[in-house]
């Protein structure tokens, strides 16, 4: 079983990288807009079939989260010479491959925004010191989960949760880490220290996942600020637009989950995680809430202390993750793996 499961991995990369390399001739030849969209259809819609083809828990998900979301929303963006796989000059194929690929973008040398600049992924001792520290985490949740009959639901949730952000924080640096030395580029943080988050904002558009925050900006939210900008104007634009990236990101999360339950021959396989999908939108809601709220009153400066915002934040983070969020990953198998 785990030998056929491998073979479809290897098979499964083939295509992709064969994909990949079709979507960068196609990049030459045919000039950005509706044609080259047309042209780049059926490696969307293929990338999007791909990881039917594995069932097991790691390599199904991170296939799914690489191909299924990342890839095809780039490919989107490249359709219209945007994102991470248009720049001037255009990438080589090499480089090419790895940004449509992987979860990495390079970083623009011309940037000198300092918070820009603190994005690059230069893992010195401090930064090692810290994948260290979560790899000790993530290796002490362990056991802990195993003990569930001993423990209250939401611990165990959180412990499950503890676990999956460590685990992901230190896969996509080490991805980061070894490209970076293959290729000799600065390449943008995946992670920016969520937990030190002190808004929500903060949380979703600064500090989590920036990966697929640069990714959902350009292909989500510009677009739906544009049109909602007629709607109702500039000013109020952003808060409906930000709901609807949310909504989008809840969706994609929704798909990698029916790949998650895909092996379960069952109804169960192909039912949503509508409370998944409700803690994006939760999440969404109060983003756009604080935007609304900078907008009418303007503050100059922070209204809570520090530390009191970043207490609220973190405990409405972990509370609705315990509520909503981490019950569709247990739902999904992840517990048991």
């Amino acid at each position: 079983m785990k030998e056929r499961e491998m073979s479809n991995f290897i098979m499964v990369w083939s295509i992709a990288i064969t994909l990949f390399w079709y979507s960068y001739i196609i990049g030459r030849v045919i000039p950005k807009g509706k044609g080259r969209l047309i042209a780049l259809f059926p490696p969307i819609l293929i990338f999007l079939l791909l990881p039917l083809k594995l069932t097991s828990m790691h390599l199904g998900v991170i296939s799914s989260f690489f191909l299924a979301w990342l890839s095809t929303f780039k490919l989107i963006l490249f359709a219209f010479a945007k994102g991470p796989l248009s720049s001037n000059p255009p990438p080589s194929l090499p480089h090419f491959l790895l940004l449509a690929s992987l979860p990495i973008k390079f970083q623009q040398n011309n940037h000198t925004n300092t918070n820009q600049n603190q994005n690059k992924i230069k893992l010195a001792p401090g930064n090692w010191r810290e994948l260290i520290v979560m790899a000790i985490i993530s290796y002490i949740c362990i056991p802990l989960c195993r003990q569930k009959e001993n423990l209250h639901p939401s611990i165990l949730l959180s412990l499950y949760g503890l676990h999956f952000y460590t685990g992901l924080e230190i896969f996509l640096a080490l991805i980061t880490k070894i490209v970076r030395k293959l290729i000799q580029i600065d390449l943008e943080k995946p992670f920016n220290r969520p937990y030190l988050s002190t808004s929500v904002q903060d949380f979703w558009g600064r500090r989590w996942n920036i990966t697929v925050s640069r990714i959902l900006h350009p292909t989500v939210y510009e677009p739906m600020l544009k049109t909602f900008t007629h709607v109702i104007g500039r000013k109020w634009a952003p808060l409906p637009a930000v709901v609807v990236t949310f909504t989008v990101s809840g969706l994609m999360h929704e798909l990698i989950f029916y790949y998650m339950k895909q092996k379960t021959a069952t109804w169960e396989a192909w039912e949503p995680c509508w409370d998944s999908m409700c803690f994006f939108l939760i999440h969404g809601v109060c983003v756009a809430l604080q935007i609304g709220h900078a907008k009418i009153f303007k503050p100059k400066q922070q209204l809570l202390p520090r530390v009191v915002s970043w207490m609220l934040t973190m405990g409405f983070v972990v509370s609705t993750s315990v509520c909503l969020f981490f019950p569709a990953l247990v739902r999904c198998g992840v517990a048991s793996t």
